[in-house]
């Protein structure tokens, strides 16, 4: 009596490929698109922003101009550069 021990087939690399590929395909990972938050500015470092574009402003008119329009018109300039960074973030 022969017996005979049945050896599992195996599959030509050609088609396992094919396989895998298909595998990788169809399984995607998705990610989640995060906004990076922008830290808080606090009241004082605004303060510290307004004051410094009002001192060079300043500067650069030699000190000439009224300081009240400096200051008014830079918190315009550092309001608008936080909205717009926030703005840029939340896309």
């Amino acid at each position: 009596m022969t017996t005979t021990s049945k050896q599992p087939r195996r599959k030509s690399p050609a088609k396992t490929a094919a396989k895998s590929s298909k595998a990788a395909s169809t399984k995607t990972t998705r990610r989640r698109k995060t906004a990076a938050k922008t830290p808080e500015i606090t009241p004082e470092q605004r303060y510290q922003m307004i004051a410094e574009v009002a001192y060079l402003r300043a500067e650069r008119q030699g000190f000439a101009g009224d300081p009240v329009e400096d200051w008014l018109a830079a918190e315009k300039e550092v309001d608008a550069g936080l909205a717009g960074r926030a703005a840029g973030t939340a896309q």
